[in-house]
């Protein structure tokens, strides 16, 4: 166990079931998976490009992702049935975890002009949406070995359906929300 899932369950689950007013300490919301999604539009036609972010994404997850497939074909875009549109990595437990401890402490300070994670990318069914424009702000990705830059979507779902409970758990985590 590392320590954010440590002080999760011995500090903040508490706290929150008696913030909360909760019946059951089954109820506290908690984070139940992180997905991490890369659209590989650029380079669709150069499969050199999709291996390169395939890397990355293990780099950085420590787990391989999944190519996500065209369903049809749209011809404005160029895109045909089957294409690899995309590169996906569902982090669960123990890495969930230890991603999200990463992101935290040690990959969005590195973002430059950081002012914080806005308060309105919530979904309405409680998941937090965190879109991040360079890969090269995670620590495992070296700078000057970086051919092409690419961005990243973390999807934060948790177990409420509740925007207001899941933005309470996120900052019982201390992510880093803007004060505006």
């Amino acid at each position: 166990m590392n320590k954010l899932q440590q002080e999760f369950n011995k500090k903040i689950r508490p706290t929150l079931f008696k913030e909360l007013g909760l019946k059951s300490i089954m109820a506290v919301p908690r984070l139940e998976k992180v997905v991490i999604n890369v659209g590989v539009g650029k380079g669709l036609k150069d499969e050199k490009y999709i291996e390169a972010v395939e890397s990355t994404l293990v780099r950085i997850t420590g787990q391989k992702p999944i190519r996500t497939k065209a369903k049809k074909s749209i011809a404005a875009f160029k895109i045909r049935e089957g294409n690899t549109v995309g590169l996906k990595v569902t982090l669960r437990g123990q890495r969930m975890y230890d991603f999200i401890e990463k992101l935290i402490n040690v990959s969005l300070p590195r973002v430059r002009d950081f002012q914080g994670l806005k308060v309105n990318s919530f979904d309405g069914h409680g998941n937090y949406t965190l879109g991040i424009k360079e890969h090269i702000i995670f620590p495992e990705i070296k700078a000057d070995e970086v051919e092409n830059l690419h961005g990243l979507e973390i999807v934060i779902v948790t177990t409420t359906n509740s925007d207001e409970l899941a933005k309470k758990l996120l900052l019982a985590l201390k992510f880093p929300f803007s004060k505006k």
